[in-house]
């Protein structure tokens, strides 16, 4: 696991897994706030929930852009050699969809956390 960190490059899986730990952070604190019913105002909880999702696209959206830079580096390695073998060029390709991944299983699991939240909050 900790390969993967390390290959899908430390700035952009760093920044992936404090997204990761935000959302899990506010997940936990709104699971609170709604099973000890301690939440103000029902329609401000609810527009709170948002913090959520969009956590979730912005690791999305930081993902997408870790490879598009990786790739970018990556191809600009492959003008300098000139000849490359089609063996290097899919491994860098598989490497540089890690961070895309990373994000997406984040988005994911951000994605499922709001609508856990929102159904709790919205059924009477």
């Amino acid at each position: 696991m900790f390969n993967l960190f390390y290959q899908g490059g430390p700035l952009f899986m760093g920044i992936l897994t404090i997204l990761l730990f935000t959302v899990i952070v506010l997940s936990v604190y709104f699971f609170y706030l709604i099973f000890r019913k301690e939440y103000k105002s029902l329609d401000l909880t609810i527009k709170r929930l948002k913090f959520i999702k969009t956590t979730g696209i912005f690791a999305l959206v930081a993902g997408i852009l870790g490879q598009l830079i990786g790739l970018y580096s990556a191809f600009t390695y492959i003008e300098a050699a000139r000849e490359i073998s089609p063996v290097i060029l899919a491994g860098g390709l598989r490497i540089s969809m890690i961070t895309t991944i990373y994000g997406m299983i984040i988005f994911l699991i951000s994605y499922l956390l709001w609508a856990a939240l929102y159904y709790s909050v919205t059924k009477k």
